[in-house]
């Protein structure tokens, strides 16, 4: 599986931005699928997951109610929706797919990363 991510920018504080992964070479229904992200000098963290049906998520406890994660399985997409950016949101941000567990070691492929940079 392939996957690659964009929608990174730069953004003022309170703004909005949609990251998008697409995946390629295989069919990503299969797979939970997963936003990370890792800021300068820290380790890589969950953000929010969506179970492979779709129907539940997970989000860490300081973007809930700002981010939203959602998948398209016809399209081969899962995006993430981040509203009320923060400076503490600035970070790398990897899509990632794997199954039941929300760890960076349990996720089977991973996208390069899309820069997100949320100024003051």
């Amino acid at each position: 599986v392939q996957l690659q991510a964009s929608g990174g920018g730069l953004v003022q504080a309170g703004g909005s931005l949609r990251l998008s992964c697409v995946a390629s070479g295989h069919t990503l229904s299969l797979y939970d699928m997963g936003w990370f992200r890792q800021a300068p000098g820290k380790e890589r963290e969950f953000v929010a997951g969506v179970r492979f049906s779709g129907r539940s998520t997970y989000n860490l406890d300081s973007v809930k109610g700002r981010f939203t994660i959602s998948r398209d399985n016809a399209k081969n997409s899962v995006y993430l929706q981040m509203n009320s950016l923060r400076p503490e949101d600035t970070a790398l941000y990897y899509c990632a797919a794997g199954k039941e567990k929300w760890l960076p070691g349990s996720m089977s492929y991973w996208g390069k990363g899309t820069l997100v940079t949320v100024s003051s």
